[in-house]
């Protein structure tokens, strides 16, 4: 396994800032938005990570971690697009919801592919991507991903029957 540049390093640190700034974010408003000053520093850092992220190379060209960069790039845009612009009318909160929620999941699967393939040093977990150990992982974060789209639909109905 290659040795982390500087570069890599603050990629990875601003990655892993990302995360309990998501949790909070998600855990206390139930919804990331860039209203809400936890929402701001997510969105932020996560707009950091997956930008710093497409200048890391370290197997020599473009990659599942490259193409799941320009997915959470994708999703922040259509995220504040629906926030801002309500484009997708009566949809776009849960459309805001589900984009932001997206750059999750999209930092989550490169997040503990690289722990498991560094870490512990010097005997890492899992050495191969196809480990079935890290497949399920990966599986996991898609269900909790699905579980949660599924609670912030419901929350945001409930909110919208609360206040309509």
């Amino acid at each position: 396994m290659p040795e982390i540049t500087a570069f890599g390093w603050f990629h990875t640190i601003i990655a892993i800032l990302a995360v309990p700034a998501g949790i909070y974010t998600l855990s206390k408003y139930k919804v990331i938005s860039s209203a809400q000053m936890a929402g701001k520093v997510y969105l932020i850092l996560t707009l950091i990570s997956a930008t710093t992220a497409l200048g890391i190379y370290k197997h020599g060209g473009f990659g599942i971690a490259h193409g799941l960069a320009v997915l959470s790039l994708a999703s922040l845009l259509l995220g504040f697009i629906a926030e801002k612009t309500r484009i997708f009318g009566k949809l776009s909160r849960y459309a805001q919801a589900g984009f932001y929620l997206a750059t999750f999941l999209f930092n989550m699967i490169p997040a503990v592919t690289e722990g498991f393939l560094r870490l512990p040093v010097g005997s890492p977990r899992v050495t191969i991507l196809n480990d079935p150990l890290l497949q399920g992982t990966h599986l996991a974060l898609v269900l909790a991903f699905i579980v949660g789209l599924i609670l912030q639909i419901r929350y945001l109905r409930n909110e919208s029957i609360e206040t309509g």
